[in-house]
């Protein structure tokens, strides 16, 4: 299993011990469904509800993109497209652009923004590809994924034919309404549902997630496994002192109440970098409510220590740092010997690559402690989908938790909706014509 290290927290342990009871009370909440946002908590027991026979009809449908695509658009934004990116580029070879054969379609992502060069040149690209679309959208009308679908879903039946189009394009939306719902029956696309007691940034262990990394040729009966045994790890029933998830939530909330208003997530492999902005929207979407909430950032470590570092160092104590460390990576590279020497660096020769990773990392850990930013550590054997999975549902349960401690509904996003109404109102939409002209007249 992961672990958690949390000796360079910087925070007293009756701190951390003072949560207790407030996290047995979250817990209760959770486990018996009282707690606000409680037809939301699908997520809680779902890795352990998942059927092999479940996992199969994934497989099923993933096989047959496989089959018939060398490239698959996985069109979704926020909750609907990142747990499953954060998966996928942890585990694929870096350069599968390059290095991709064949052997599995490439896997790219739109419906994520409403960039037109974006969008122009992601279509040029695609006008000799065999592609098909895994179409994620709850409702069907959100704007960036509606507008994207459309492109691709027009493309893709030019291209390939209506009959042939269908067999490729996938849905994964409601069970009984909205658009993408209403245009899977019609067009006779194979679908998925997504459960309506699963938020967005929960649904990485539905369909929303586990068909795209299928897909791309991962091992989701694996990172449902892990994610089943984490969750049997960090129960109601499990003792606060053992408990990963009890104490990460009381530790972060302990720095909360200390002044730490803003948390980084740090990562020494650059593969983890979309779980990083997986992990953001997990707790900015549950926390950021209220005038209350610490805040997520993450950065990506050497690379952003010669441009965040400084600050990290020396700027304002209001951040701690949660770091995710990757024991053994997949491969081997020694550093090699230079007979004239001349970067001074012979005194590597012979070593890891990721020896010299893991001082860097453990080097920084020391210098940003003396300088005032408690650290915390997750120790991650490898970087599997078995250890995906744990890591998915530790930060999913422990959201949680966190969110209740501070009295907030985590299972909302009220003020997501603040931007659109202003963007529909400036485009006329029908029925913003009220909020059209409350605009003009701010203008």
């Amino acid at each position: 299993m992961i672990k958690l290290d949390i000796t360079k927290a910087l925070i007293s342990a009756d701190k951390i011990a003072a949560f207790e009871c407030k996290v047995a009370e979250a817990q209760k909440a959770l486990e018996e469904g009282t707690c606000a946002g409680n037809d939301f908590l699908g997520w809680l027991h779902l890795p352990s509800s998942i059927t092999p026979e479940f996992i199969a009809e994934i497989q099923a449908c993933a096989n047959t993109l496989r089959e018939m695509c060398d490239t698959v658009i996985v069109a979704g934004i926020g909750g609907s497209y990142l747990g499953a990116r954060a998966v996928i580029e942890a585990l694929s070879n870096s350069f599968q652009w390059l290095t991709n054969k064949g052997e599995t379609p490439n896997i790219l992502f739109a419906g994520n923004n409403i960039g037109e060069d974006y969008l122009y040149e992601l279509t040029t690209y695609l006008k000799d590809k065999k592609f098909g679309v895994i179409n994620i959208s709850k409702s069907g009308t959100t704007t960036e994924t509606a507008l994207a679908f459309r492109l691709l879903k027009k493309q893709c039946e030019e291209q390939r034919g209506k009959e042939e189009a269908r067999k490729v394009i996938v849905a994964v939306t409601d069970a009984k309404k909205g658009a993408a719902r209403t245009t899977a029956d019609k067009e006779g696309y194979t679908s998925f549902i997504i459960p309506d007691n699963v938020g967005g940034r929960f649904s990485v262990l539905t369909p929303v997630g586990l068909l795209p990394i299928a897909v791309a040729g991962f091992d989701i009966a694996a990172l449902v496994k892990g994610a089943a045994d984490m969750e049997a790890q960090t129960g109601i029933d499990v003792p606060f002192t053992e408990n990963m998830c009890a104490q990460y939530a009381a530790t972060r909330n302990a720095l909360y109440a200390d002044g730490k208003k803003i948390e980084i997530l740090v990562n020494y492999q650059p593969k983890l970098h979309f779980m990083s902005e997986w992990w953001k929207q997990l707790y900015g979407e549950s926390e950021g409510k209220d005038g209350k909430g610490i805040f997520p950032a993450s950065v990506d470590f050497t690379t952003d220590l010669h441009s965040m570092g400084q600050w990290i160092q020396e700027g304002e104590r209001t951040i701690f740092e949660t770091v995710v460390s990757i024991a053994t990576p997949e491969h081997t590279l020694l550093f090699p010997s230079d007979e004239e020497n001349l970067d001074g660096l012979n005194f590597l020769a012979g070593k890891r690559v990721d020896e010299v990773n893991k001082n860097a990392e453990l080097g920084t850990q020391l210098a940003h402690v003396d300088g005032g930013v408690p650290n915390m550590r997750i120790l991650v054997d490898r970087l599997d989908e078995y250890h995906l999975g744990q890591l998915i549902y530790f930060f999913e349960r422990a959201c949680g938790i966190s969110g209740l401690l501070i009295d907030v509904n985590p299972f909302n996003q009220p003020g997501v909706e603040a931007y659109k109404k202003n963007m529909f109102a400036l485009l006329g939409k029908p029925g913003y014509e009220k909020e059209t002209e409350a605009i003009k007249a701010r203008l």
